[in-house]
Order: structure tokens, then C-alpha cells, then sequence
């Protein structure tokens, strides 16, 4: 017997709405909004940006969970690692009694047909869905919806014989569920560029061959198996992880787009070359949305909250630096006082403290974004506590 499966929640969203509210809601955030996104405390402007904090998929996935938890009180419910990348909803989770396989001492070979499990809004690889049906684990599905028409492109992609060339982090877990995508077909491959010189990699060889060995050598951990540069860069389809620089995908879509037309011919272009569009349309209205915030506004710094490891707050934080010194924090409590600040600057790998961060007189005007797995909540704590620093009593 097939494992049951629910992909459009549990008939629980009114019996777990006022927990939500309770646990990841603002009344003060809302009250921003409706002043035009403006709040103003003594020397103290904020300007939020006008798209910010959960994305619609997000949403969706937090309240399966929570109607998972309550669908099922008498059995363990698991998640086969974090639902969002944001430490603040995980830890919420974890407090409900949700299990995650990724902690230590879990292990998916103990699941049975007793156990409740969620994949998470990246998607889990085909192989692990594989595993956890096998086992006749009863499954709640909070894959997003933009994932979801990305692998949809994927698999067009390998069905019809064509290398899929996705913008992304190999080891990131979206990446790698897109990339299961691909292989599930004979003439399935793949490999995940991370960035244009990568792309710039890829495309030099497309145009001029190579050291083969060499190649193989600098993506083991992005191709599939058996992937073979002088034969699968002869057709591709490009795809991308959907929280990556909207920017950086275009770019790199047409850095493909001309090593095939020069490599092949543009009469050959249509047979050679694919692409459809797979950017999140919440990641990009998050980085429009700061875009036109930078553009309007004359600001002292930009504060960007969201966990290390979100890949879309980090492309955040990326787009603010390049105008205004920007603080990227995973949570509140990283504004230790006015004078220190933890944070991760753009492009490092961990987070580092600073002093005399925040100017001590004067006007001050900070913008203040979130990424897509940040909730309210947590950004009602940033202003408080800014407000606390500017206008101490």
C-alpha cells in the first residue's frame, strides 16, 4: 500500500492560525506598513523595505508543520532537516516536539510506518523521497510551488536529451532536489555552476574544448554521474535555484546563450539551447523591493536579518553593500548594544563582531529588510531595539 501523502495541508489552518499569529506575527509591523513603511522615533528614521519577510511558500510550509503537529499528537513527526533556513522557526519547531532527521542521533533507517514525516520547502531528492516512502512513512509535502516549476523544466530537459545547467550551490538542498530531477531519466545530467566565473568556465569549454580531466576535476561535486563535457555541453537547458541573484541568472542564462550561438550556429540555437524562466517571483520582488529602497532613500546603513545560510537573504545583503554599509544579522539579539554589532559581512563564511557600528549623534536613517524565512515578529525585535540604541532614556 502506497504511503499516504498531504500536499495541500491537513484541513488544520483555523485551528493553528492563532498559534502562528502568537509565534511569528507583529502588530508593530503592520502599523509600519500602513505609515507608508516608515517608522520614526525621536533621531531614529527606518525605512522598510516594501517587500520583505515571509514569502508565500514559507508560509505555507511553517503552517503544514504546525498542522502536521496537530494532525497527529500521538506520533512522532520528523522533518527531514530544516523546514526554512532561518535558526528562530527551526528552534519553534523543535519546541512543538518536530524532530529533525539532520540532528544528532536521528536516523531515517529507525522511520516506519508509524511516523509522520515533512519535506521541507526546498524539496527533498528523489532518492530520499524513495527511501522515506519505502519505509511507509506517512508524508506532509511543503515543497514550494516555484521549486516545483523548476523541476518541471528539469525534466523536460532530461526527457529530451539535454544537460540541465543550473545556477546554484551544489551543496545547498534545493540544488541537489533539482537536481535528482535530471537524473531520474537514461539521458538525464546535470551540473550546478555557482556563479559567472564558473559559468565563464563552462562556456570557454563549450567554445574551445579543453583538459577534460581537469574539468571533471573542479565540478566532481556539481555534475552527475557519468558526465561527460565533450558530450553533454552539446545540448543544455538552463534552470536555477530559485533564491539565487536574479541578476546573476540573467547574466549567466545569456553567457550560455552566445557560447552555443557561436559554437554551434544560430540556426542551431533552438535545438542546442533551452531556457525558461525559473526566478522565484518572491525572491525577486525582495530584491526589487530594496533596489527601488536604495534608489529612493538616503540612508546612514542598511540592516538585512535572515539566517547565515539563506541563500536569498544573503543575495540581500549582496545587492544593499554595493551602496550603503550593510549588517547582516541572523537575529536580534546580534545588535548586542550601540556601540557592537555581530554580523556576517557579504561574501565571508561566518560572523564577526564590530564596534562603533552605529552613528552616536544626529539624524539617523536606517533601511531594514528580511529575507523570505524571516518572520515579522523578528523584525518588530530589530526595531525595538534600534529604537532603544538612537533614543536611549
Amino acid at each position: 500500500m502506497p504511503p499516504l501523502i498531504f500536499r495541500k495541508g491537513l484541513d488544520l489552518k483555523d485551528a493553528v492560525a492563532g498559534q502562528l499569529a502568537e509565534n511569528y506575527h507583529s502588530a508593530l509591523v503592520a502599523a509600519i506598513k500602513e505609515s507608508d513603511f516608515r517608522y520614526q522615533a525621536g533621531r531614529l528614521e527606518i525605512h522598510l523595505a516594501r517587500e520583505f519577510g515571509f514569502c508565500y511558500g514559507v508560509d505555507r510550509a511553517v503552517d503544514y508543520a504546525y498542522q502536521a503537529r496537530t494532525r497527529f499528537p500521538n506520533q512522532t513527526v520528523f522533518l527531514t532537516g530544516e523546514i526554512i533556513h532561518n535558526p528562530h522557526v527551526n528552534d519553534k519547531l523543535r519546541a512543538l516536539g518536530i524532530r529533525f532527521l539532520t540532528d544528532p542521533g536521528e536516523a531515517i533507517d529507525a522511520l516506519g510506518a508509524d511516523d509522520v514525516v515533512i519535506l521541507p520547502a526546498f524539496g527533498v531528492t528523489i532518492e530520499m523521497l524513495q527511501t522515506l516512502s519505502a519505509r511507509g512513512c506517512t508524508l506532509v509535502d511543503t515543497t514550494c510551488g516555484s521549486v516545483l516549476n523548476v523541476w518541471k523544466n528539469v525534466k523536460r530537459y532530461a526527457q529530451d536529451g539535454a544537460t540541465s545547467i543550473i545556477h546554484g550551490k551544489h551543496w545547498h538542498e534545493e540544488t541537489q532536489a533539482t537536481a535528482s530531477q535530471a537524473t531520474q531519466y537514461p539521458s538525464g545530467h546535470y551540473l550546478v555552476v555557482y556563479d559567472k566565473d564558473e559559468a565563464g568556465v563552462v562556456c570557454d569549454y563549450i567554445l574551445r574544448g579543453g583538459d577534460r580531466a581537469a574539468f571533471l576535476a573542479r565540478f566532481e561535486r556539481a555534475i552527475s554521474p557519468g558526465f561527460d563535457p565533450d558530450v553533454h555541453l552539446g545540448r543544455i537547458g538552463l534552470a536555477n535555484q530559485t533564491t539565487m541573484l536574479m541578476s546573476e541568472s540573467i547574466e549567466i542564462g545569456e553567457m550560455f546563450r552566445d557560447a552555443m550561438r557561436q559554437r554551434h550556429g544560430e540556426t542551431a540555437l533552438g535545438e542546442r539551447y533551452r531556457a525558461f524562466d525559473t526566478i522565484c517571483s518572491a525572491t525577486q520582488d525582495r530584491q526589487d523591493a530594496v533596489i527601488r529602497l536604495l534608489a529612493d532613500e538616503t540612508l546612514d546603513l542598511m540592516v538585512v536579518i535572515g539566517g547565515y545560510n539563506s541563500s536569498n537573504t544573503c543575495n540581500l545583503a549582496h545587492i544593499c553593500a554595493e551602496h550603503v554599509p550593510t549588517y547582516h544579522i541572523a537575529d536580534p539579539t546580534c545588535l548586542v548594544s550601540p556601540t557592537t554589532i555581530r554580523h556576517k559581512p557579504v561574501g565571508e563564511s561566518s560572523e564577526v563582531e564590530l564596534e562603533g557600528w552605529l552613528p552616536s549623534a544626529g539624524p539617523l536613517r536606517i533601511g531594514l529588510t528580511s529575507g523570505a524565512s524571516t518572520p515579522d515578529n523578528l523584525v518588530e525585535r530589530v526595531v525595538r531595539t534600534l529604537d532603544a540604541f538612537a533614543n536611549p532614556q
